[in-house]
Parts: structure tokens; C-alpha cells; sequence
């Protein structure tokens, strides 16, 4: 069989190796850090699990993907503005907390040890051109910053817990959000707008944490990073499939990426393994929700904190949050007709992007 070769050795490049070197495909990964998950430092990040019916854990197990990372369920959830707080009890979990990073026991470092255990060569320090390449999976394009997360993550022997806030001290367009997994935390805050102000969201919001929870923080360290949102999103371009964040993936309200990352990079994989059309198959698996996408960033954009604050209004006296969350990603009647309008509208705001 021919060399496939990937491009980034992330969760959507590390989910196609494995499912090419279980098929018997002889397959390199290219990264150009040291190692996996580099640019985290322990992160806590969410594997959403309100977007489909089936259980997110089982979802990556029919794709091939083992569960040996730590990751704990989250039924319970808090939302709060500042000044009342809104407390849920989900009848699924509404995410699974998982953690980033090279260390054992995280995500990156589970699909690294099985993408090395089916067979597939990783190459860190190592990089090819994107036209040598079977697969890109680098991440998203750095060409332009729509949104910024500033925190940190920390020791702390708090309870499990996952808060959210949405107001206009702790942020800037955005929200901010506090997590807590098994004596480890992380607290940020997600800018869309304003990013020099990041510093002083995120020490208001931690002011409005340590107000709403008993908060313990110990041995702080940075945290962060950037997104784009990219404009059409493009899964194939001769024979280079695009994974993940590299293809304009990504979650279509809150930021919960990883699923899509997976879930795309898997289909990448098939496509070379049965020999079929990567890029309207994706197109097919992805396209209602990337409209939705549209449609929710245009919004976002247009009405920033008072459309969370209508959503937070809407939430109130709801048991279980997640029939209303899931309909943000399926491309509803409402996005339907705003879809033409949010379309004109993103592409004058963010324009489009060349695909190498």
C-alpha cells in the first residue's frame, strides 16, 4: 500500500492514523512540536454530548477511538450572571471533562499511544509541505483572530464542578467558564472582541467566581489561545483531505470542538480506506451544522451579551437544558431563514480564506 501521509498530530490527524494503520495503510504523522498537545498546559476542555442522541464516550468508540484518557461525566451544570445563578440536572451528561496536554492520562497522549500501538510512525520535530500531504490536520488557520481565551489552570482540592458566566465585566462578546476534574482546574475567559482587555475579564471574572464558589487556587498556570473562524470551510482540494480545525471545523455556539476534530479526521481515514468522496461526504456529515454555525456567529456577533442573555432568560425554569442546546446545532427553521442574511453578513465581516 502507498505512504499516507498526515499533517498534524492532533485529535482529528491522530484519529485518521489510527484508523489507516489498523486498515493496514502505512502512515506518518507530521508535528512539528516535540510532542503532543504542546500548546496546552492541562487544560480541561468539554467533549459536548447534547449535539446527538448517542453518548459521546460510545460515539468514539464506534469510530475506533478507545477511552484510556481521563474523562468524567457532567450532568450537573451552573450558569450564572453575576447575580443569580441557574442549576441544572441533565438527564445525560451534558459533556464529558477531559484534559489536554502530553502528560499521561490526557486526551492527545491516549491517541498518540494508539495510533503508535495500531502501527503509524510519528515524526515530531517534523514537518512537509501542505501539497506533500494526504491529510491536513494542523489545527486552525492563524491568518486573522476572531476569538481569544485567557486563564489558567490550578491544583485545588474544590469539588467537581462546571460553572459558566455570561456578563459584561468577565467578558468581552464571550463568557467565561470554570472548570474543576479530580483536584485539577481551569478558569477562562473567551473574548470575541476588545482582546487587550482580556487581562482585566479575566481577573473580574475570577473576582466573580470566588463570589459564587468557595474557589481554591493553587500552583496557577497560563492558559489560552485563539480561534478563527474560516469562511467557507473547505474539506478537500485535489487530493489533501482537510481535518478538523484545518478544514473551518468548529463547534457551531460554545466551542466544543473535539467531537468534530475526531469525528472528521475518522472520515478522512475511510475516505482513502473505501475510496469514496471525502469531500461531499463531509459536506453530508457536516454541512447542517456548519450553517447552523453561520447563523449562531452572526447573531453572536451582532447581539454578543444580549443574546446569551436571551438564551439565559430562556433557560430559566428548565429542568434539562440540553433539548434546547442540542437545537442550536441542527440547522433549525429559525436558522433557515437568517441563514442567507448571516451568510452576506459573515462574509463582509471575516471574508473568505485561500486554501493552500
Amino acid at each position: 500500500m502507498d505512504m499516507i501521509r498526515i499533517l498534524g498530530a492532533g485529535p482529528a490527524g491522530l484519529s485518521s492514523a489510527i484508523a489507516l494503520a489498523k486498515a493496514g495503510f502505512d502512515v506518518e504523522v507530521y508535528e512539528r512540536r516535540r510532542d503532543v498537545g504542546m500548546r496546552f498546559r492541562g487544560d480541561l476542555q468539554g467533549l459536548e454530548n447534547w449535539s446527538d442522541a448517542t453518548d459521546v464516550i460510545e460515539r468514539l468508540g464506534e469510530i475506533g477511538i478507545r477511552p484510556t484518557f481521563e474523562h468524567r461525566p457532567y450532568p450537573r451544570l451552573s450558569v450564572s450572571d453575576g447575580r443569580e445563578v441557574l442549576s441544572f440536572a441533565c438527564q445525560k451528561p451534558a459533556f464529558y471533562l477531559v484534559r489536554r496536554g502530553n502528560e499521561p492520562g490526557s486526551l492527545d497522549h491516549a491517541l498518540k499511544e494508539q495510533a503508535l500501538d495500531a502501527g503509524a510512525e510519528i515524526r515530531f520535530n517534523e514537518s512537509i509541505p501542505v501539497e506533500k500531504a494526504d491529510i491536513v490536520a494542523t489545527g486552525p488557520d492563524r491568518r486573522g483572530v476572531h476569538a481569544v481565551a485567557k486563564g489558567y489552570t490550578f491544583s485545588t482540592s474544590m469539588d467537581d464542578l462546571a460553572y459558566g458566566l455570561i456578563n459584561t465585566t468577565a467578558s468581552r462578546n464571550g463568557y467565561a467558564y470554570l472548570l474543576v476534574m479530580n483536584g485539577r482546574g481551569c478558569l477562562c475567559t473567551m473574548l470575541t472582541r476588545c482582546f487587550d482587555e482580556a487581562g482585566a475579564c479575566l481577573a473580574e471574572a475570577e473576582q466573580a467566581f470566588s463570589e459564587l464558589v468557595d474557589l481554591e487556587v493553587r500552583e496557577p498556570k497560563p492558559c489560552g489561545g485563539v480561534g478563527r473562524f474560516v469562511l467557507p470551510p473547505h474539506f478537500q482540494v485535489q487530493r489533501r483531505r482537510y481535518a478538523g480545525e484545518a478544514a473551518g471545523l468548529q463547534d457551531p455556539f460554545w466551542g466544543f470542538g473535539i467531537l468534530y476534530a475526531v469525528r472528521s479526521g475518522r472520515l478522512a481515514a475511510e475516505s482513502i480506506i473505501k475510496d469514496f468522496d471525502y469531500g461531499h461526504a463531509a459536506e453530508e456529515a457536516f454541512g447542517d451544522m456548519l450553517k447552523a454555525g453561520v447563523v449562531n456567529r452572526y447573531l453572536w456577533d451582532r447581539y454578543g451579551l444580549e443574546n446569551y442573555a436571551g438564551i439565559y432568560r430562556r433557560l430559566r425554569g428548565v429542568k434539562d437544558p440540553l433539548p434546547y442546546l442540542r437545537s442550536f446545532y441542527t440547522f433549525n427553521t429559525y436558522q433557515r431563514l437568517l441563514y442567507r442574511k448571516a451568510g452576506r453578513h459573515m462574509e463582509v465581516r471575516y471574508g473568505k480564506v485561500p486554501v493552500a
